[in-house]
């Protein structure tokens, strides 16, 4: 590894100082957070100034908030995200913690498309494909999505639609899975027993780009052999955790 550069070190100190706080900061600020000498940190915060990677406040003298190179980078960032990529690696990860099968899945329309999948190693393991489509109404990875949509599309999605069943376990009432919708809004988290699947059970969390909007949602599936109230609430949590850093990986910060 070669030698870093301490002003450019200083510099992306700076830079990293304005993902907390009001977005906007100060040389004395700076100076007091950083620890750095009062002359470096006005050279720093004048160098990223000329470069547009800071812009004075209006209004307030002597404060300076992230300026448009910064946007322009992080655009550039989220065009080269792959979604389907990001979510076999971190679908890899959770699996190595669990050993059973995990996917990511996106909504279209009234289905979910499978864009990830990762094995258990189990001989008893789900047999599924990425790419496979299913009915969202019928697993987890689908109601997640469903109940993350706003209402009026949600209900779109729903109104004058039949829920048809894949298992006697499936839901096709469509006040059911509004209730159930609601629930899953609520706890941030969907469960699906035997819906899709009469051998398996499923959890599954919500994926949130930059913007925090949902764009996926990650799931574990278990056999009903290998299935318990323990380890749903275990797989929950694994479920959220990995959902979480995925939403990392694709720009999304904080809790909604």
């Amino acid at each position: 590894m070669g030698r870093l550069v301490p002003a450019v070190t200083r510099a992306l100190d700076i830079l990293e100082l304005f993902l907390e706080g009001d977005g906007s900061l100060s040389a004395p600020d700076v100076t007091r957070r950083l620890q750095l000498p009062r002359t470096t940190v006005h050279e720093l915060l004048t160098t990223l100034a000329a470069r547009a990677y800071l812009v004075p406040v209006p209004e307030q003298p002597g404060r300076y908030r992230l300026g448009v190179r910064t946007y322009q980078l992080g655009s550039r960032y989220a065009e080269q995200l792959d979604l389907a990529a990001e979510g076999q690696q971190v679908a890899r990860e959770v699996a190595e913690t669990c050993d059973e099968t995990v996917h990511v899945a996106i909504l279209e329309d009234t289905d979910v498309i499978y864009i990830a999948k990762v094995d258990s190693t189990h001989a008893v393991r789900m047999v599924s494909a990425a790419g496979r489509r299913l009915p969202a109404h019928c697993t987890s990875v689908g109601k997640m999505l469903l109940a993350s949509l706003p209402e009026a599309e949600r209900d779109a999605r729903i109104s004058g639609r039949e829920l048809t069943a894949m298992t006697p376990n499936s839901m096709t009432d469509a006040d059911a899975l509004r209730e159930a919708l609601a629930a899953i809004r609520e706890r941030g988290v969907a469960v699906e027993h035997r819906e899709s699947n009469p051998d398996v059970s499923c959890v599954a969390a919500p994926v949130r780009n930059g913007a925090g909007r949902v764009v996926a949602a990650l799931s574990i599936s278990v056999p009903m052999i290998r299935w318990s109230d323990e380890r749903e609430s275990e797989l929950e949590q694994l479920a959220l955790k990995g959902a979480a850093e995925l939403s990392t990986r694709l720009g999304h910060r904080g809790l909604g």
